[in-house]
């Protein structure tokens, strides 16, 4: 099976959902990157992109507030879903952001595969912790992507990634990556890797 043919440099935003009742219609795969706020699902999408000017990257974080779609070359959407877990949000706007995502999770759409994001020098909080029970439970795809991993030494990012390993309760045939979007660390195995899976389904 050869991998699908994508062409990264031309994806370009679609639209933007503030309710999952005005989610695109499509009939191409859809692929979602979650994570906590201030991941860097803004700056993945952009290294992926090969640009600094698709996403809008902000060092506050809990700026996403809706879903963001982008067109991945006509062969796949992606979904950006608004980060979780920013204390600094009101409870009302954090409630609305985690009803977003749960029903976006829960309406029934076809999700091909999660990029489940998180930050490499973080623990895991109780909402990753969270998030991972339920790709486990409804066997949803996922890859496992750490950013931000130029922020350690090599012997740094080894222990974590030891670390993390022995603290999350990972599918044992789950893809695990450490990138950086600074760097472009990681990023076309990152690719190749959802090239490989689009093109088996």
């Amino acid at each position: 099976m050869n991998p699908m043919n994508i062409n990264y440099n031309n994806m370009k935003y679609k639209m933007t959902c503030a309710d999952v009742k005005n989610l695109p219609v499509t009939d191409v795969p859809e692929i979602v990157i979650s994570g906590r706020s201030n991941a860097g699902k803004s700056s993945l999408i952009n290294a992926i992109a090969n640009t600094n000017k698709l996403a809008r990257v902000s060092g506050k974080p809990g700026k996403t507030r809706e879903i963001i779609y982008f067109d991945l070359d006509g062969k796949a959407l992606v979904a950006d879903l608004p980060g979780y877990g920013y204390s600094a949000a009101s409870k009302e706007v954090t409630a609305r952001f985690s009803d977003l995502c749960d029903n976006y999770f829960r309406c029934g759409r076809k999700i091909s595969l999660v990029l489940f994001l998180m930050d490499i020098r973080r623990d895991p909080s109780e909402e990753d912790i969270g998030m991972l029970e339920f790709l486990n439970k409804t066997g949803i795809p996922y890859l496992i992507v750490f950013t931000k991993c130029d922020k350690l030494s090599n012997a740094e990012l080894k222990k974590q990634l030891t670390s993390l390993s022995e603290s999350f309760d990972f599918d044992p045939d789950v893809e695990i990556f450490a990138v950086s979007s600074k760097d472009k660390k990681g990023i076309n195995d990152l690719k190749s890797t959802i090239s490989d899976i689009l093109s088996s389904i």
